[in-house]
């Protein structure tokens, strides 16, 4: 009896340490291996033995994180405070660095984004940050991974959700683009008349090449204004139009 319950401790021991020896561990993650608190390699996936004891793990997930940077209040450029807010993909790609050059690099690289995000807008002004998110979305992008490269994290897009502007700017805005719809009508207006005032000089100059052409856009004139018989109306005759017709009497008589 006492052999039986001895193999029954021993058999129980040896499920403990194969069961604290052996991971498993899925296609998107690795194991950071310590022995006896050094750095030893990187192990994965599939099945990992570890040396009770001597050996110790982390586990690190290499899929993509979709972090939300919380709304920033931003001051641009031209001392405009805005509230933006952003998304930021990243992965690791060194779990080594991971783990070992950086404490909770989830949280490291979120306060890293907030901090970014605030000094890289705020060299920028208003129009460009309402006009201008795929250029600023890629500089945000560049300096993060930079920054983060130390901590084997891979930056691979960043994206402005939101920029929120208080009601006195909204209005300001309003008014700008109010302002700007009505300059350009006025220089459209005013490329108008100067194209017809050119094309009327134009036909003025063919006119007074010709007295004939001249005679005939007079009588169209009179025509036209005759055909409104509602009103009485006194029109001058030029007077070579006068001694043309005198001309042409005293050669008939």
């Amino acid at each position: 009896m006492f052999v039986l319950a001895e193999l029954g401790v021993v058999v129980v021991l040896f499920a403990i340490l194969v069961g604290t020896s052996l991971r498993v561990l899925r296609e998107y993650e690795r194991a950071v291996v310590f022995m006896l608190g050094r750095f030893w390699k990187v192990k994965g996936p599939g099945l990992v033995i570890l040396v009770p004891v001597v050996q110790q793990m982390v586990r690190v997930d290499l899929r993509t994180v979709v972090l939300d940077v919380p709304p920033q209040d931003v001051i641009t450029r031209d001392n405009v405070s805005v509230k933006v807010n952003a998304v930021v993909y990243f992965r690791v790609v060194d779990p080594e660095k991971s783990i070992i050059q950086v404490v909770r690099f989830l949280e490291a690289t979120s306060q890293l984004a907030q901090t970014t995000l605030r000094a890289v807008l705020g060299k920028h002004g208003l129009d460009e940050l309402l006009a201008e998110r795929e250029k600023l979305n890629l500089d945000i992008q560049k300096t993060l991974d930079l920054q983060t490269d130390a901590w084997g994290i891979k930056v691979s897009t960043v994206e402005i959700k939101a920029v929120d502007l208080n009601e006195s700017m909204v209005r300001a805005i309003a008014r700008q683009a109010e302002a700007e719809r009505e300059r350009r009508a006025k220089i459209i207006h005013a490329e108008g008349e100067l194209q017809a005032s050119e094309k009327l000089l134009q036909a003025a100059q063919m006119l007074s090449q010709s007295p004939q052409a001249m005679q005939l856009r007079y009588l169209q004139t009179l025509g036209n204004i005759a055909s409104d018989k509602s009103n009485t109306i006194v029109f001058p005759i030029p007077m070579d139009l006068l001694a043309s017709l005198r001309g042409k009497a005293q050669g008939g008589g």
